[in-house]
């Protein structure tokens, strides 16, 4: 089973570009805010809890997190891959899904991170939220959202660095150019 993980801050086009390579390879795609949002209105106990957290006005923890990924691993276990989309996103989520990978004899194969530079990223975010009519993402609160992203993800960069599971490919192009450009290195990856 090949399990990856994209990266790239927000706006770098990680969920049109999970969605495309869990259709090339036939994996299946993982996006934690989907996942939050199905166990929820599916009623599931995992959504109950899940509900109650966020009703609250708080962060799903890591722990719980962990947990639904666990539910979603274990409900396509049959896959041929997953592509994890935006998580982890801390070192201690990072390490709590390696515990989970090795409980169910999985690991994380290609740590693949979309690099865009902070002005493009900026330009997209703003006509986003432009054509969505989010008027909470101005400028400022796009910056912001990107220094909290380099923040928390450095950390995760030379974790995966260190194991020698980290590639970069650059996120900007055409959609299809970026796929063709992740697809390749994907595709290179899994030769070896």
């Amino acid at each position: 089973m090949f399990n990856l993980i994209l990266f790239g801050p927000p706006g770098a086009g990680k969920g049109t570009q999970a969605v495309k390579i869990a259709e090339k390879f036939g994996w299946v795609h993982v996006s934690t805010g989907d996942i939050l949002r199905s166990e929820v209105s599916r009623g599931t106990p995992l959504g109950l809890k899940v509900k109650s957290v966020m009703e609250a006005g708080h962060l799903v923890s890591d722990e719980l997190l962990i947990e639904l990924m666990e539910s979603v691993f274990l409900r396509h276990k049959d896959s041929k891959g997953f592509v994890l989309d935006g998580f982890p996103r801390t070192l201690n989520q990072a390490k709590e899904l390696d515990k989970m990978f090795d409980k169910l004899g999985q690991k994380v194969s290609l740590v693949l991170s979309l690099e865009v530079d902070e002005q493009e990223l900026v330009r997209r975010l703003l006509n986003r939220a432009q054509e969505q009519g989010r008027k909470d993402d101005t400028e400022e609160v796009i910056k912001n959202r990107l220094v909290q992203y380099h923040q928390h993800t450095r950390p995760l960069i030379d974790y995966y660095k260190g194991r020698g599971l980290f590639e970069e490919v650059q996120g900007i192009g055409s959609v299809q150019e970026i796929f063709e450009a992740l697809s390749g290195t994907l595709s290179r990856f899994m030769k070896k």
